[in-house]
């Protein structure tokens, strides 16, 4: 794949959520990226057991917030097509999909994790 260029709008995956972006920077492993969208928020727990519930912190994880730079991996970076959504309107519908299917789950992970984001919508959408 061809290197990228500054000002490219992408799409991002960083950790377990998915952002939609612009490079700012081009490092040797990765891009810097600025969020300026939210296509997928970050599962809650502990990023090494995904969906377990049995570990020792369970952690809240919450989505990159508009502007904010991240570097991400190159291989994570994907060129974007589209219109570029409102940063906090993305993050309510990224937010409104995890939280619907965390409740479809019935599973002592998606209870906690259900727990993190009630936490994090009083943060976010205040």
């Amino acid at each position: 794949m061809s290197e990228l260029e500054i000002g490219t709008i992408v799409t991002g995956i960083y950790k377990t959520g998915k952002y939609i972006g612009e490079i700012t920077d081009i490092r040797p492993q990765a891009y810097l990226v600025r969020v300026l969208a939210v296509a997928k928020h970050p599962m809650q727990g502990d990023l090494h057991n995904p969906k377990d519930a049995d570990v020792m912190i369970f952690h809240e994880r919450r989505a990159l917030a508009h502007r904010e730079q991240a570097n991400i991996p190159k291989q994570m970076v994907k060129p974007f097509e589209g219109d570029v959504p409102e940063y906090l309107s993305s993050l309510k519908e990224a937010y409104g999909k995890m939280r619907h299917e965390l409740e479809e789950m019935q599973t002592k992970w998606a209870e906690m994790s259900l727990n993190m984001l009630d936490s994090l919508e009083k943060d976010y959408f205040k």
